[in-house]
């Protein structure tokens, strides 16, 4: 462990659990932390199942066909995961030694565990982006023509642009439909394919207005999870052109998801699909609401102007992140530290108008307690 990151030796990760006066934690971890409705599991007990390596699942064939019906595409793969719709899209679309481009703080870059390299065997090139989002410009110099004087056989030779909406990293934000139809518009004109990682593309139609359907349109492939913030407890899909997506299913296969009877998770994404998507509006309320009250602490820097989804990302003052969130897990707000000073708060479902008001609550009483100075500059963060 990282010598200072917690700035006290006293303190450990078995902090207390629950709250002094004995209510549950207030998880703000992620929005995957949910967990099924009865409903949700009503459909699950019910669902009907079959092998789907042999496609034999009525429920995960169900799914898949809602699925690709809703984005716009021929064919849907189900997946385990939203890392392997990820790089079973990143198989799909590249061969050893390719590069592929996306922003430098995307989720395939960050939080994937170096699969790009180790199951594709690809380069990553990142770009500039500003919470997430880069331009057709930044595009246009990563993919930029050789010079005669120059082997080409030297370059990483640009197979595939890489997109995330929202952007995980960026704190939520949600691509604008113009500039996000230009961006893959540049790389297209430049011989790449490309890839939306969309696992919380639903959220940015929530946001936005603009439909999963036209975000989906711009890229060749999108990958969309129904773990986070729809509730479901496992699953994310895949989707593009049919004969894409038959080859996604052998790499499916190769990298260890090859579902028997997986039908029971397909009826609890087909259920959040079809009843959960109308309460993301609600859970962005709140977490803009979360936002406001984290601006107004002292010792607490926040732009709410970059609150556009279910995530907060914000800056403390004055103690480590690591510090903080474990003081905050004591009082019963649990969050997860990012980097020194940035802690990251997801609202989602389970999440209550009431606990994002307790949460507040019990942050300021953190910050006070901890003697927080006052409040950073955007520059300071």
């Amino acid at each position: 462990m990282p010598a200072g990151l917690f700035e006290s030796s006293t303190v450990t990760l078995a902090a207390r659990h629950p709250r002094l006066d004995g209510d549950a934690m207030i998880d703000l971890r992620s929005d995957t932390v949910t967990k099924p409705t009865e409903a949700m599991r009503s459909a699950m007990a019910q669902a009907a199942v079959g092998d789907d390596v042999y496609g034999e699942d009525p429920s995960i064939n169900a799914l898949e066909a809602r699925t690709a019906e809703l984005l716009g595409k021929e064919a849907a793969v189900f997946m385990p995961t939203g890392t392997m719709s990820n790089q079973v899209a990143l198989r799909v679309h590249t061969e050893a030694g390719d590069g592929v481009l996306l922003d430098q703080a995307s989720h395939i870059i960050r939080s994937e565990s170096g699969a790009p390299a180790a199951l594709s065997g690809v380069t990553v090139v990142p770009l500039p982006g500003a919470f997430g989002i880069f331009s057709s410009d930044d595009v246009a110099a990563a993919v930029s023509s050789p010079h005669p004087f120059n082997p080409e056989s030297l370059a990483i030779p640009p197979r595939l642009l890489c997109v995330e909406n929202t952007h995980n990293g960026g704190g939520g934000s949600v691509w604008p439909l113009d500039q996000l139809r230009a961006v893959c518009d540049a790389g297209r004109a430049r011989g790449l394919a490309t890839h939306m990682d969309g696992a919380r593309l639903w959220h940015a139609t929530a946001a936005s207005g603009v439909s999963e359907r036209d975000f989906a349109e711009t890229c060749d492939t999108v990958s969309v999870c129904f773990s986070k913030g729809l509730g479901a407890p496992v699953g994310s899909a895949l989707v593009g052109p049919g004969l894409l997506m038959n080859r996604a299913r052998r790499f499916r296969q190769m990298f260890g998801g090859g579902l028997r009877q997986g039908g029971v998770l397909a009826a609890a994404a087909l259920h959040a699909l079809e009843h959960h998507r109308g309460g993301l509006s609600e859970d962005i309320r709140r977490a803009r609401t979360l936002a406001d009250g984290l601006a107004r602490l002292e010792g607490i820097s926040l732009d709410t102007a970059t609150v556009q989804s279910n995530i907060v990302r914000f800056k403390v003052s004055g103690i480590a992140a690591g510090l903080f969130t474990i003081l905050c897990h004591e009082r019963g707000v649990h969050m997860l530290p990012a980097g020194r000073h940035g802690v990251r708060a997801v609202v989602h479902r389970d999440v209550t108008a009431e606990d994002v008001s307790t949460a507040l609550e019990l942050i300021a009483a953190v910050l006070a307690e901890a003697g927080v100075p006052a409040q950073m500059t955007l520059a300071d963060a």
